[in-house]
């Protein structure tokens, strides 16, 4: 394969993977599968901790807003986009606040996301790092 063919090979976006027996997936793809060639990223968690450490929203949503910005920035400076999102894991304080947040989230997620849905996963915990935090993401990329 030339250089050429196997560069724009490279950026091709994620291929999503949605097995019919597994039903359709709302908010989220059952699996994506990188290009040949592609980079990896791992992003570490992201709360909604400002350059001092504090936490700077009270909200879920707003802590959410912020946090998803935060995996967004460390995507954008390694020369990422959304698209390139093909795994993320959200640690959230209580279930209940995240599922009451939902209709929110929708909207925060379309401004930051589009209609990207990555492979995901929503885990509940007793407590993270950031003290005040109640929502923390983390991501995977694949990078042309």
């Amino acid at each position: 394969m030339s250089d050429e063919a196997a560069s724009a090979q490279a950026s091709r976006p994620l291929t999503v993977i949605n097995p019919p027996e597994l039903g359709t997936p709302r908010g989220f793809a059952h699996g994506l599968l990188g290009p040949p060639g592609g980079r990896l990223l791992f992003v570490a968690g992201q709360t909604a901790a400002g350059a001092d450490g504090s936490i700077a929203a009270e909200g879920f949503a707003e802590q959410f807003e912020i946090a998803l910005a935060r995996v967004l920035a460390v995507l954008r400076a390694a020369g990422g986009r959304p698209e390139h999102v093909a795994r993320m894991t959200m640690y959230v304080t209580s279930m209940e606040e995240y599922r009451a947040s939902r209709p929110t989230l929708r909207g925060i997620w379309g401004r930051h996301m589009g209609a990207h849905y990555p492979a995901m996963a929503v885990v509940q915990v007793t407590g993270l790092v950031d003290a005040g935090a109640s929502v923390e993401i983390e991501a995977d990329a694949v990078l042309p």
